[in-house]
Parts: structure tokens; sequence; C-alpha cells
């Protein structure tokens, strides 16, 4: 009964998705220089990166578990950002924290690096890398 409660919870949020997105699309027709069919497409495009990101952090996390030996690099790295506005930072700390394997665990006071622990990193600089080129760019393309 719960597999049928969450199966019809994800067809009302796709329902959602598309009302809005079908209604972006009138506004669209309405206002031709509006930005707000660009921007949805974007946060639509943010919202499935979030999902590969998270299966394919999910499913690295179920191997390193099921190894026999737990071979793990934890640790703390600084990742400095160029997101300016506190809802930003929020945002990418939160997708982050979301992930399996990482955490946000502090923003520097002047926000410009963010602090995270994450349970497998050999190398600091790919890490870094990654998160800049996936999160940090979905989110400058939708609030910018």
């Amino acid at each position: 009964m719960d597999v049928f409660n969450r199966i019809i919870q994800l067809l009302n949020v796709l329902y959602g998705l598309f009302n809005w997105y079908g209604s972006s699309i009138l506004f669209k027709t309405f206002c031709p220089r509006c930005l707000l069919f660009r921007t949805s497409w974007k946060i639509i495009s943010l919202i499935l990166l979030f999902i590969k990101e998270l299966i394919i952090s999910t499913w690295n996390i179920v191997k390193l578990v099921y190894k026999p030996k737990l071979d793990v690099e934890p640790g703390i790295f600084a990742l400095p950002t160029e997101l300016r506005s506190n809802w930003e930072i929020t945002l990418l700390a939160n997708l982050i924290s979301l992930t399996p394997g990482t955490l946000s665990v502090a923003v520097s006071d002047d926000y410009t690096t963010i602090y995270i622990h994450a349970m497998d990193m050999p190398d600091v600089e790919e890490e870094i890398n990654e998160i800049k080129n996936t999160f940090e760019r979905a989110i400058m393309e939708v609030t910018r």
C-alpha cells in the first residue's frame, strides 16, 4: 500500500510540473519577451541534474558499503564558489548535503567558500571541479 501511495505522490509532482511548464508556455505567448519560459526550463534541468547526481552518488555509496574491505578516504575540503546571493549559496549547500556521501559543514564569513565533508575523496581537485561543473553552473544558469 505504501508503494501505491508513493506512486500517487510522484504522479502528483509530475502533474504539477507539467501544469507549471504548460502555464509558462501560455504565459510566453502573451508576453514573448518575458524570461519565465527559459527560466522554467533551466529549473527543470536543475531538478533532473540533481536526480541524476542522486542516483549516481547512491550507487557509488552502495558499492563502497558492500566492499569486503572498507577502503575510503574521508575528509573536509574547501569549495570556492562564484555564487553571491544567500539564496544561491543555500541552494548549493542543500544540494550537496542531499547527495549521499557529501555534507555541507560550514560557509565562510565572506560567503566565498563552502566547507564540505566527503565520505570518499581520493582527489580533492576532482571533487571541486565536479561540483562546480554540475550544481554551481546549473544554479548560475537559473539565477542569472
